[in-house]
Parts: C-alpha cells; structure tokens; sequence
C-alpha cells in the first residue's frame, strides 16, 4: 500500500476533534441533543456565522469540518457523502450550497474551514459562555478590527510625534550625560599618559 492509499484512510481534518464530554442536555435525550446539532450545522451552512453558546458551538464546528472536509475528499458523486450532506442538513437545498459554493470556496485552502470567537457574555444574567462560529470567506464584516491603515488617524499621528519629542528628550538628558563625564575622563587619561611617559 502507497502513500496515496494511507492517507486516504487516516482523518484530514484540520482541527482535533475531541472526546465528548460536553454533557449537552436536553430534554428529548440524545435525539433531541442530536437534533440541535444538525440545526446548529444548517444554520451554520445557510448564513456562515452564528452565535450561540460556547459548547454546541464547539462540538457542532467538528461535525461541521468533517462534513466539508467528506465534501472536498469525495465530491458529489459519493454515496456515502450524500448520506451524510443528507443527514446534517435539514434544508436540503444547502447540498447544492455545499458543493457548489462550498467546495469550490475551500478545495485549496490550507487551514480549518471555519473560525470561532469568543463572544461577549449578557450581564447581568447566568454566565454561558458564548461563542461565535463562522465560515472563513463569508460575506460580512471581519470580527477582528484591521489595524493596517489607521496610521493616519489624528491621534495616531500625534501620538507617533509625543513619542518623538519623549526620545529626543531622552537622548539629549543622555548625550549631556556623557558629556558632563567625558572632560574628567580625558583629563585622567592625559594624566596617566605623562605618568607612562615619565617613568619610561
């Protein structure tokens, strides 16, 4: 068996997928936690960024991954893989989403299909941690603020020249400095040159 062949068996995903430890509950029992996966996984699917709580975030961004990574792997044309579009998906017309838009979108990319934040928590209220979880790619906004271009801003710009004025300052305090110690340093050198010169 090849290269080729072995890593066709072994997973491709490119986040870890941990141990379910989540105790989920819910009170239909695991169909009903099931249930709220697979609407967590369509609605991810149909609007690339939702925000819920940190848990079902986490574990839905898994099943999530392995279902665009069986995508990429396979294509449409895999039975097994239309099983599976075919089960996460409640709204059957995001499978055409899936490998039409979907594939296309991540087939050369290098890291994890989606991204999660940490959202801020309502206050006051019962602390859940709340996450957002997105598709890299998607149409809105970035979460994170770009701070490339805003050298241009009023206050950036003054501050930049405060900081200026603060070296120069500085270095002219330093160079007084060495300039109050150097006349007595010479004076020692020249001292201990007529020194070496009288007892030669």
């Amino acid at each position: 068996m090849n290269q080729a062949d072995v890593s066709k068996l072994m997973s491709q995903l490119r986040i870890s997928i941990q141990a379910n430890h989540r105790h989920l509950k819910n009170p239909q029992g695991p169909e009903g936690r099931l249930l709220k996966l697979r609407k967590t996984v369509t609605a991810l699917l149909k609007h690339e960024r939702i925000e819920l709580y940190y848990n079902r975030a986490d574990e839905a961004r898994g099943y999530a991954e392995l279902l665009i990574s069986n995508a990429i792997r396979y294509g449409d044309r895999h039975i097994a893989t239309m099983e599976l579009a075919d089960f996460w998906l409640l709204e059957k017309q995001l499978v055409h989403k899936l490998f039409k838009v979907l594939v296309p979108r991540f087939e050369n990319i290098s890291v994890s299909y989606t991204r999660m934040y940490k959202a801020p928590r309502d206050y006051p209220g019962m602390y859940y941690k709340k996450s957002v979880l997105e598709l890299r790619g998607n149409p809105y906004p970035s979460l994170i603020p770009d701070y490339s271009h805003n050298r241009t801003f009023l206050h950036n710009i003054l501050l930049d020249e405060a900081r200026k004025d603060y070296k120069r300052e500085k270095f002219a305090e330093i160079a007084n400095k060495l300039k109050a110690q150097s006349p007595g340093d010479t004076n020692k050198e020249s001292e201990t040159k007529t020194q070496i010169q009288g007892t030669t």
